[in-house]
């Protein structure tokens, strides 16, 4: 039976990148992916005339240096959303791109916030008066929809380090898709002599000091000396019953223990390709549409612009999702159509009459994800550094879950994870 000095589970950013540096430092490399494709929670569809949707990771949240220097050696151009914010207020949509009402006032309550607590006791010590009512709900649907969270575990530390470190951060998309920055790790890792297998989902890890068995679910058997891990955290922490989860031999109780003192939040992402931009007939103010911010039941949509596209982007996350996943493809296609139809003061009929094609992708159903990406709760701090460390020498973890900083559920937190732990391996051999 073949022996590797690594094995890496997963192919998305994380695994790709801590593959690719294994093999570039001539280690002996193969990489393990339950799907039939790489990339994870990065899944760029093909559509149409060399033309693409993204069901997974979409944005580059800011001037993020491992990414735009892996973009710059895989050459591929990307650029700068642009466009128009709006909010759907009180049956009006205002121009608006300020998500949290009275923000300065908030912004110095954070500030001078001395110890960590969740962001609902926060709120509920800070802003439970009447008169801050409004700027509540838009923290709550904010921590909710854009970092996925649950406000009553989220650390108001961390989310206080991201939300004021993001002030006016440029946003872009990259023009050929995530899944070709994938592809360049891929081809890269492969040119380099590394392995890998899809369709591959790892059931039993095996494990003594420098000494790993890997059993699929096709009954296959890997050996190494050293395995990283960069699974999904719900997957890590899912329970053997559940089809994506793996089990330690023996089992590694305290890594563990500390992995649950983490959060994943809950994700389904819809796309509406309707026959034209039917936003743009409300008015000439609306040709630059970019985001709509509302309290409805699917309350953040984007447009693709500056690129003409018919195709509208809900997003549905934190709490809400998780009550509505597994609910099926036509209650959300109806949620989503509803709440467009009344943000825009629209028939649901006609809406429905528009639209060309739809995609759920319900992530938190997806077996082998379960879930969106990671946010610090008031625990997380605690565990961070005891994660950096590997299970004797043999067993690492990475992925944007294990990231310690202010980018934490990003692509960029999980390539700066893949290769920390790579260099970290490879010091140890």
């Amino acid at each position: 039976m073949e022996q590797y000095e690594f094995i890496i589970v997963g192919a998305g950013a994380a695994g790709l990148m801590a593959a690719r540096e294994l093999a570039k430092a001539g280690k002996k490399t193969i990489l393990l992916e339950a799907r039939d494709r790489i990339g994870g929670r990065i899944h760029t569809a093909s559509v149409g005339n060399n033309d693409h949707i993204e069901y997974g990771a979409e944005f580059i949240h800011g001037d993020l240096p491992l990414t735009k220097s892996l973009l710059k050696e895989a050459s591929l151009a990307f650029h700068q959303t642009e466009g128009s914010w709006w909010q759907f207020r009180n049956g009006e949509l205002i121009q608006s791109q300020e998500i949290i009402p009275d923000w300065d006032t908030f912004a110095e309550k954070l500030k001078s916030l001395k110890e960590d607590l969740p962001l609902l006791d926060f709120l509920d010590q800070h802003f439970n008066q009447p008169q801050y009512a409004v700027l509540r709900e838009a923290a709550i649907r904010f921590a909710t929809g854009y970092d996925t969270a649950d406000p009553a575990d989220a650390s108001t530390f961390a989310l206080r380090e991201e939300w004021l470190g993001e002030e006016d951060n440029p946003q872009y998309r990259i023009n050929k898709g995530y899944r070709s920055l994938m592809e360049f790790l891929r081809d890269d890792y492969l040119e380099q002599g590394g392995q890998l297998r899809l369709s591959s989902p790892v059931k039993e890890l095996h494990w003594e000091m420098q000494s790993i068995k890997i059993i699929t679910a096709g009954r296959e058997t890997f050996l190494a000396q050293k395995v990283i891990i960069t699974i999904p955290l719900n997957v890590l922490k899912a329970h053997p019953s559940q089809e994506g989860s793996i089990q330690f031999f023996p089992a590694v109780t305290e890594y563990m223990d500390a992995v649950k003192k983490i959060g994943m939040g809950a994700i389904i992402k819809i796309l509406l390709q309707f026959d034209h931009p039917f936003w743009k007939e409300q008015g000439e103010k609306f040709h630059d549409l970019q985001f709509i911010l509302s309290e409805e039941p699917v309350p953040t949509w984007w447009t693709q612009f500056p690129q003409e596209s018919g195709l509208l982007t809900g997003w549905l996350g934190g709490p809400p999702a998780k009550e509505w996943a597994n609910t099926g493809k036509k209650r959300l296609l109806n949620l989503a159509i509803n709440s467009l139809a009344n943000i825009f003061h629209k028939n649901a009929t006609d809406l429905h009459a528009l639209l060309r094609g739809a995609e759920i992708i319900d992530w938190t159903s997806d077996p082998y994800t379960l879930g969106s990406y990671t946010y610090a709760t008031v625990d997380t701090a605690g565990v961070m550094d005891f994660l950096q460390q590997p299970v004797a020498e043999t067993i690492y973890f990475a992925g944007e879950a294990f990231y310690k900083g202010p980018l934490i559920g990003t692509v960029e937190a999980a390539f700066t994870s893949g290769k920390a732990v790579a260099g970290k391996a490879l010091l140890k051999v």
